[in-house]
C-alpha cells in the first residue's frame, strides 16, 4: 500500500508563506449584499488558514510518521482548531460517546439531557469523572444533590470543571448559587421542567431552534447558536447548517480584521458570502482545500474561522489590530498522537466514505 505521504501525495507541506502573491490575486474591494468593502491582507489569509488547517487534520490522521504537520511556524507553534468545527477533539467526543450511544435510551429527553450537560461544562474530562460517579448518566439517575457533590469534590480538589474554549456565564442571578456548576444544574432541571425537549423537537428551522435555547435563563446569542448546532448533530432535530448563523466576539473581532465594513452590514451576510464563494477564493489564491469528504465548509465552520483567523493575525499580521485589541495567542500547540478515525452524525454520510478511504 502506498503512503498517503509519500512525495507529491495530496498530504505534502504547503509552502506556507504568506506573501504580497497572495494579496495581488484577490481583488482589494468588493461586493457583499449590494456593498462594495475593501479587504486586508487578512482576508487572503483567511483561505489559506482554512486549507492549512485542514491539512494538517488530513497529516495528523494518515501521516503517522510525519516528523513535520506544517511549515507554518504559526501554526506549529499555537493551538488552533480544525476548519471543520465537528472535527475538534471535543466535538468528536460529544457525537461518539455522548450523543450515538447503542447502551443508553435515545429518546428525545434523554438526548437533550446528555447533550446539554455535556455542553454546560464543554469538558471531556468532567463528563468522564461523572460516569465514573453513576455508571451511566441518564435522566434516572440524574439528581441535582448527588450530581452537584460529585462536581463540587473536583473543585475542592483544584480541578477545572469547565472548558476554557470559552467563559460560561455563572447564572447565579437567576438561579442563586455560589458556585457556577450548582446553577448550571438548576438550568438543567428548568430545561427540563419546562419541556425544552419536546419543543426543540418540534421547531421547523434553525433559528427557531436558536430562538427557543435564547429563551431560557442565562442562555445569550453565542451560547443559544453553539448549543443548537451541537443538538443539530443528534437525531432531534435535522436543519441543513448552511440555514442559520451567527457570529460569536471572536469571529467580529476576525471580520473586523479581513474588512473595512460598512456599519450597515452584518456579520451574518459575511460569513454567508465566505460560506457561498469559498470554493472561487480556494481558486483564485490555487489553494487545494481537501474538502470533509466532499462536504463544503458550513456557515458555522465559517464563522469558527473567523475566530481563529483574528488569533492567527495577532502574529502574522500585528499592524492590523481587531476590536478586541489582543496580541498574543495564550494556547501553545503541544505535539499530540496520530488522530483516530473521525465519526461524524450519520446523516452527513461521511462515515462509509471515511472508511473506504483508510482501506486504499
Amino acid at each position: 500500500m502506498k503512503s498517503p505521504c509519500s512525495t507529491n501525495s495530496q498530504y505534502d507541506l504547503f509552502d506556507s508563506s504568506l506573501n504580497s502573491e497572495y494579496e495581488s490575486t484577490l481583488p482589494e474591494e468588493i461586493v457583499i449584499s449590494g456593498q462594495r468593502i475593501r479587504t486586508t491582507p487578512v482576508f487572503s489569509a483567511y483561505w489559506y488558514f482554512a486549507a492549512e488547517r485542514q491539512r494538517i487534520f488530513f497529516r495528523r490522521l494518515y501521516c503517522h510518521n510525519s516528523d513535520s504537520l506544517t511549515c507554518d511556524a504559526i501554526l506549529s507553534d499555537f493551538k488552533f482548531t480544525n476548519a471543520y468545527r465537528a472535527s475538534d477533539r471535543v466535538s468528536q467526543y460529544l457525537i461518539r460517546n455522548v450523543i450515538y450511544r447503542d447502551d443508553l435510551p435515545n429518546n428525545d429527553e434523554e438526548l437533550f439531557f446528555r447533550i446539554i450537560l455535556f455542553k454546560l461544562f464543554n469538558k471531556i474530562q468532567t463528563w468522564e469523572h461523572l460516569q465514573k460517579q453513576f455508571g451511566t448518566i441518564t435522566l434516572s439517575n440524574f439528581s441535582y444533590i448527588e450530581y452537584e457533590a460529585a462536581l463540587r469534590k473536583l473543585l475542592e480538589q483544584k480541578q477545572r470543571i469547565y472548558s476554557a474554549a470559552y467563559i460560561m456565564p455563572s447564572a447565579k442571578s437567576h438561579f442563586g448559587g455560589s458556585f457556577k456548576h450548582q446553577n448550571h444544574l438548576r438550568l438543567i432541571e428548568f430545561l427540563l421542567k419546562n419541556d425544552f425537549p419536546k419543543k426543540l423537537r418540534d421547531t421547523v428551522s434553525m433559528a427557531e431552534a436558536y430562538n427557543l435555547l435564547l429563551s431560557a435563563p442565562t442562555i445569550g446569542p453565542f451560547l443559544a447558536y453553539q448549543f443548537v448546532v451541537d443538538f443539530n448533530y443528534s437525531t432531534l432535530t435535522n436543519f441543513d447548517e448552511s440555514d442559520f448563523v451567527v457570529a460569536g466576539p471572536g469571529a467580529l473581532d476576525g471580520i473586523f480584521k479581513c474588512f473595512n465594513i460598512a456599519e450597515s452590514l452584518s456579520a451574518e451576510e459575511i460569513i454567508r458570502y465566505m460560506y457561498t464563494n469559498q470554493q472561487l477564493y480556494f481558486s483564485k489564491l490555487s489553494l487545494d482545500f481537501k474538502s470533509l469528504w466532499g462536504r463544503p465548509l458550513q456557515l458555522i465552520d465559517c464563522q469558527n474561522i473567523f475566530c481563529e483567523i483574528s488569533k492567527y493575525a495577532r502574529i502574522a499580521f500585528p499592524e492590523i489590530s481587531g476590536k478586541l485589541q489582543r496580541t498574543r495567542i495564550k494556547q501553545k500547540y503541544s505535539t499530540g498522537k496520530s488522530l483516530p478515525q473521525p465519526w461524524y452524525p450519520p446523516k452527513w454520510k461521511l462515515n462509509e466514505k471515511i472508511a473506504q478511504d483508510s482501506i486504499l
